[in-house]
């Protein structure tokens, strides 16, 4: 993953989620609760590294915000 940037975290509320999971139903799905609480910029995908168990996703949120109806 590459890495994060001063933006990402700019200011207090913001915050950068990464999930380890076994697969990628189980990261979305940790995503879209996350989504219930908070304003995210979602994960389109995972990632696997080889070599790693399960696979990684990577979202933004800004708990400033609410959830987008």
């Amino acid at each position: 993953m590459k890495p994060i940037n001063d933006g990402h975290v700019a200011e207090p509320g913001l915050a950068v989620v990464e999930v380890a999971a076994a697969d990628d139903e189980t990261a979305f799905a940790v995503q879209e609760l996350l989504a219930t609480q908070c304003a995210i910029a979602p994960a389109d995908r995972t990632t696997h590294e080889p070599g790693e168990p399960g696979v990684r996703l990577r979202c933004y949120l800004g708990m400033q915000q609410p959830p987008e109806a």
